[in-house]
């Protein structure tokens, strides 16, 4: 499915301040960015780089006053996201080289803190996509969704004690579980089509069988038509807008439409 999708961020800022956005989706495996469209009020000169995880990133300088940024891009998104259970674990040592950093613990996800939870919830199931799967499910079917329960603070074990959280957190445990096991899993946030409400997302991967399968413990059965922009090993490598001083947001909309063909 073709879908349109964007943000608008709108900032009342008391003096110039550097920012750091991360709002441009890439093509890759399961989308193709068709046009894209990347306004800023009032204008200001941005540099673009490609960070460690090959995420695009905007750098820029807000004038003081109301600044305003608003990207809009069509992709052709793959309907199903791709499943298969039974698909081995893969040896550390046979990982490739660029997994590696996602079998670490990290600032949000204390993988070396939850190892008896995980060979709880998944020691019985086949090492692998059966095991991500069964940490996947679990948190599902044992986390609360609830806005407000949880902040920027909030880790893996925050979580998995308190037992509620939003799509951050959720995607945090499930990474921290995966790791727990010697799997790379890592963060990724974007749009999901028909998310109500209506917000941006986040989700995680995780390698096994010799390459990336997506991984969402907010969603009953697997689904496709997302967006994904950004890749790290937690909340940390995956903000959307990062600030170097006094800014207020205002306003913030996110939307996610099926394109007319």
């Amino acid at each position: 499915m073709r879908l349109i999708a964007g943000c608008q961020i709108t900032y009342e800022v008391n003096a110039p301040t550097p920012l750091i956005f991360m709002l441009r989706p890439r093509s890759g495996l399961g989308q193709w960015v068709m046009r894209e469209e990347y306004i800023i009020e009032p204008s200001a000169q941005v540099i673009e780089y490609t960070d460690s995880y090959g995420n695009l990133c905007q750098r820029m300088v807000a004038p003081p006053g109301s600044f305003q940024v608003q990207t809009t891009a069509e992709v052709d998104t793959a309907d199903k996201i791709d499943t298969q259970p039974g698909a081995p674990y893969v040896l550390v040592q046979d990982l490739p080289e660029s997994t590696l950093q996602f079998l670490l613990p990290s600032r949000y996800c204390q993988a070396d803190c939850l190892g008896d939870l995980a060979n709880e919830i998944a020691g019985n199931a086949a090492p692998g996509y059966d095991q991500v799967e069964a940490i996947r499910s679990w948190i599902q079917q044992n986390i609360e969704y609830r806005y407000g329960t949880s902040d920027a603070s909030t880790s893996a074990v925050d979580t998995a004690e308190q037992k509620v959280g939003v799509c951050r957190d959720f995607t945090h445990l499930g990474i921290a579980l995966s790791r727990s096991l010697n799997i790379p899993a890592r963060m990724v946030v974007g749009y999901l089509y028909e998310l109500d409400p209506m917000d941006l997302h986040a989700w995680f991967e995780a390698f096994v069988g010799g390459r990336w399968y997506t991984f969402d413990a907010t969603q009953k059965e697997p689904r496709g038509n997302r967006i994904a922009i950004a890749y790290g090993r937690d909340a940390a490598d995956v903000a959307l807008v990062t600030q170097f001083g006094a800014v207020q947001l205002k306003n913030m909309k996110v939307w996610v439409d099926k394109a007319n063909t």
